[in-house]
């Protein structure tokens, strides 16, 4: 698959910084119900200067995570992460951290810096490079609205620092697609050519660069053709069309030292006249220019196409006529308990509903709302059917295989209960069947007026992950998302699924959980929504980090931007869908641009409910 490891499970903080005063608590940015209007969106680039160097025979290979602390329980929240960089220990972080500002609100900041080397989850304390605290108000009062803070951690060692920008975002929802190629670059390695790889800049007020891109590397040539990219022009100039986009040139080398080939500057502006004609530029390297006098140039590069596409939201597409299909599947393995026992997921309690029944509840009342004739297939699988007792992975719950709708969620709900009495759960669980059965319905709609959600609702292990990946792989280029909901007290281990689209972390380009994205916006875009049920009563439970991406949309409120949460005992985790959900008082939800694939297991003694977890890189 051609990535990089995936990220790991980091270690529990090192130190606490002091406790928020308690007439300004420091800020949840999820799942309040309390919040004000947020004042704008700001995003935070990183770099890291100086950092300790953890590899023998190489330097680190960094990534930066950011934590945020709970308005109400002080708690630390993972909000995201940043890429892993080879071998270096001044990285320039190309992803971007976009947060929710609040004015009158102190918003605590954690960021926390590894050494990600290892295939395999980190958690050692010797992958940890350092951390710093500070306040949002910090980074956007400070002079040019950047800070820099030393990394602190390792008793005895110096740790370098962490340098902060932070930029108020403009509402530009453009989407601009290039290619570039280049001709005659300067020769840097010694028994070959030049590894060439452009990185973007663009510029600030006070005079300084913030990077926004990387290309992929082009191998053993000075005439590099590279693939086509996208990128938010949000990013690019953050919708100042006339700002200087800086652009160097690098020769990739193994050891993180990339020669410098050569610079040029544009604009926006200028770039977007190459929808017309060829624009060529020259690489100018200001030191050889200084020492030679005769020198011409380090090459050209020339930009070969250049358009431009709106980036439509959740909404965009609501209004435009889309309908949503909602379908849902239930598991009926044996592994959730006789549903007549107390103990059980299925037991149908007089006083409250199963865990299933909230989950379904929760989710399908908001989705509901979007679909036209509330008529909604919903299936089982799992179970031994009567009368002769034939295993299914995808029957229907009004046991009507002609009609499997039923009339809204209360219909999917009497069906459900109707079926509880009626079938043996057994097993295994496969969910291949009916994540296929959606799909062959979704790829009939090619004119953007439907839309598929499938949701599932599982306890167990997986059985069939092979044929679940294949299905899912194959999905993704239709109109539709899967929301995969775990319910019981099992532990969720992390299997990868292999990446649909982006860089595949080339040399000299950012890999891990983050991308420019290949799909603008398209909503058929992996995302994924991790919720959990967080009732007040709950136990505390240590916090595992949860990967965070920036939402677009919202299904039922403002686009915002939402961390995932630590999960107690209870976890959901939803695959592939756009928005945040507001699932009720007792639900939390945030979007996370990446592909998951859980299996339940036994809760560790050690750690207790949870979550441990990885991302993988994917459309956004």
């Amino acid at each position: 698959m051609g990535r990089a490891p995936p990220p790991p499970p980091l270690a529990a903080p090192v130190s606490q910084p002091p406790a928020a005063p308690a007439t300004r608590p420091a800020m949840s940015f999820c799942g309040a119900s309390e919040r004000s209007v947020p004042a704008t969106k700001i995003e935070i680039t990183v770099s890291c200067r100086n950092l300790l160097d953890l590899d023998t025979f190489s330097k680190s290979d960094p990534m930066v995570v950011l934590y945020t602390q709970s308005r109400a329980s002080q708690e630390w929240r993972e909000f995201g992460r940043t890429e892993v960089i080879d071998n270096t220990l001044n990285p320039d972080f190309v992803r971007k951290f976009v947060l929710d500002y609040f004015f009158e609100e102190k918003q605590n900041l954690r960021f926390d810096v590894y050494n990600v080397d290892s295939k395999t989850n980190i958690s050692k304390p010797k992958d940890f490079l350092g951390q710093a605290f500070l306040a949002l108000g910090e980074v956007i009062g400070g002079q040019g609205s950047r800070v820099e803070r030393p990394l602190m951690g390792v008793p005895g060692k110096k740790c370098g620092t962490i340098l902060l920008t932070a930029e108020e975002l403009s509402n530009c929802r453009d989407i601009a697609t290039m290619q570039l190629c280049a001709n005659k670059l300067d020769k840097k390695d010694f028994f070959g050519k030049s590894d060439p790889f452009l990185v973007f800049y663009r510029s600030n007020e006070d005079g300084t660069f913030t990077i926004c891109h990387k290309t992929e590397v082009v191998k053993n040539t000075l005439n590099p053709v590279w693939q086509p990219f996208s990128i938010p022009v949000r990013a690019l100039c953050n919708g100042d069309y006339d700002r200087t986009v800086k652009i160097d040139v690098y020769d990739w080398d193994r050891d993180g030292s990339h020669d410098f080939i050569g610079e040029f500057t544009t604009s926006y502006r200028e770039l977007s006249k190459a929808q017309n004609q060829f624009t060529v530029y020259e690489v100018l390297n200001p030191r050889k220019k200084c020492k030679k006098k005769k020198y011409v140039n380090s090459g050209t590069v020339t930009l070969l196409s250049f358009s431009v596409d709106s980036e439509f939201t959740f909404v965009d597409y609501i209004k435009g006529g889309t309908q949503l299909n909602f379908t849902v599947a239930i598991d009926f393995t044996a592994s959730n308990g006789n549903p007549l026992q107390p103990t059980s997921l299925h037991y149908m309690s007089p006083y409250q509903l199963s865990a299933y029944a909230m989950a379904l509840k929760a989710v399908g009342e908001i989705i509901q709302d979007y679909d036209s004739d509330k008529l909604f297939p919903a299936y089982g699988f799992g179970a031994k059917l009567p009368p002769e007792g034939r295993i299914s992975h995808q029957f229907p719950l009004n046991n009507n295989d002609e009609d499997p709708n039923c009339a809204g969620i209360e219909g999917v709900l009497e069906s459900y209960f109707q079926s509880l009495r009626t079938v043996q759960l057994y097993g295994p669980t496969y969910f291949a069947p009916v994540i296929n059965q959606v799909a062959r319905a979704a790829a009939k709609i090619s004119d953007g007026s439907q839309y598929y959600v499938l949701l599932i609702i599982t306890d167990g292990v997986i059985s069939d992950m092979t044929q679940t990946k294949e299905a899912i792989v194959s999905a993704s280029s239709l109109p539709m998302s899967i929301i995969i909901v775990g319910v019981g007290p099992a532990m969720f281990e992390v299997r990868p699924i292999p990446r649909l689209c982006g860089p595949v972390g080339e040399p000299g380009a950012e890999h891990g959980p983050t991308c420019q994205g290949c799909a603008g916006g398209d909503p058929r875009a992996a995302t994924v929504l991790y919720a959990h049920q967080g009732h007040p009563a709950s136990p505390a439970t240590p916090c595992h980090p949860q990967p965070n991406a920036s939402s677009r949309a919202s299904l039922n409120s403002p686009p915002n931007q939402c961390p995932a949460v630590c999960p107690p005992a209870h976890p959901l985790l939803l695959l592939k869908i756009r928005g945040t959900l507001n699932l009720g008082p007792h639900w939390e939800g945030s979007l996370e641009d990446q592909y998951w694939l859980v299996e339940p297991s036994a809760p560790s003694p050690t750690e207790g409910p949870g979550t441990v977890t990885t991302s993988l890189p994917s459309c956004q």
